[in-house]
């Protein structure tokens, strides 16, 4: 009699777990299915379309050369599909590329050449292990050959205009060497010596023709797709308004002909401070700076951190006067 009495409850109970469990792992298994399938339906990668003709200086890409095709369209998918790296490139480009297109004009370098700087380090002062530095990526030595002055206290290498001067001037060398923009740009990654050793150990007379070290051979077709993305950013799916880019930043450039042993001081003395003056300034190295006899500097800072009053005051005591057209300006306006 106990037996018959216990029985069933125990039953009832195993009853009750299993369909729980079953329950449990029907609605997890719905759950999935759900998701999986709201997955397949909004989450979509597409391929890209390649353009049928591409240009870089004026010069005619061979796209009817399947491996120039197949490596552009690898180089097309990372940076399309990099979205906040490209994008980021796409916000810089709006506050630097104004001051890198005038160079690049004043020494007949085709615009097409801002993309090597965007190629090179996304449009920001960055290092490489291998020791070049700043936007375009200038080695020590490289930088001091092309004018650039280096050393404890100042490194134009992260100076936009003077480094994009410098660079300016390789470009001028090297084209004189191939005269062929393809091939410069290459030697921008490998050196002219290394582009006319491969020419030559080759026999062909073209970048695309080359066979290439990994790097080299991506170089020219990663600065190609980088041109075509931020010349047509909504055609690969970047979508933004004026005000989500970065500003170029008003500036006044300070005439420096004497030392600065204090350079926060100096920053506050004239109406900024030394986070804007090393932000806009990302050349001067250290906390001070020593000019040598005859020797003069121009510091920029912030337009709107310094009145007119305060900056005709300093102009009159000849303790930092402007550059010409500044003064000019703001004489008219009085």
């Amino acid at each position: 009699m106990i037996r018959k009495n216990l029985i069933p409850p125990f039953v009832f109970l195993f009853g009750v777990l299993l369909t729980l469990m079953v329950a449990f792992l029907n609605g997890t298994h719905t759950e999935d299915d759900r998701m999986q399938e709201e997955f397949e339906q909004y989450y979509k990668i597409y391929t890209l379309t390649i353009p049928e003709n591409l240009w870089f200086a004026g010069e005619t890409v061979p796209m009817n050369d399947f491996e120039v095709k197949e490596r552009y369209d690898r180089e097309l998918l990372t940076n399309v599909y990099w979205q906040s790296q490209t994008l980021l490139m796409l916000k810089r480009a709006n506050r630097f590329f104004p001051s890198i297109s005038p160079v690049l004009k004043q020494y007949n370098i085709p615009d097409d050449f801002k993309y090597v700087v965007v190629a090179e380090s996304g449009l920001q002062n960055v290092s490489s292990p291998a020791g070049a530095v700043g936007y375009w990526q200038f080695l020590d030595k490289t930088g001091k050959m092309y004018g650039l002055e280096i050393n404890e206290e100042v490194d134009e290498r992260y100076h936009l205009e003077k480094a994009t001067a410098a660079a300016c001037k390789y470009f001028k060398e090297a084209y004189k060497e191939f005269n062929n923009w393809a091939l410069v740009a290459a030697s921008y990654n490998m050196g002219i010596e290394g582009v006319k050793k491969q020419l030559q150990n080759q026999g062909v007379n073209n970048y695309y023709d080359l066979y290439l070290n990994t790097e080299t051979s991506r170089y020219v077709l990663r600065i190609l797709a980088l041109k075509e993305v931020m010349e047509h950013p909504k055609l690969f799916g970047f979508n933004f308004t004026r005000k989500h880019l970065y500003e170029s930043i008003p500036t006044i450039k300070v005439k420096v002909t004497k030392s600065i042993p204090d350079l926060a001081k100096f920053s506050l003395d004239n109406g900024a401070n030394y986070k804007l003056l090393k932000v806009l300034n990302p050349w001067l190295r250290k906390p001070s700076l020593t000019v040598a006899e005859g020797k003069t500097y121009f510091i920029s800072l912030p337009k709107d951190k310094i009145t007119q009053t305060d900056l005709l005051t300093e102009i009159l005591n000849d303790t930092i006067p402007l550059e010409k057209t500044h003064f000019d300006t703001l004489m008219m306006r009085r």
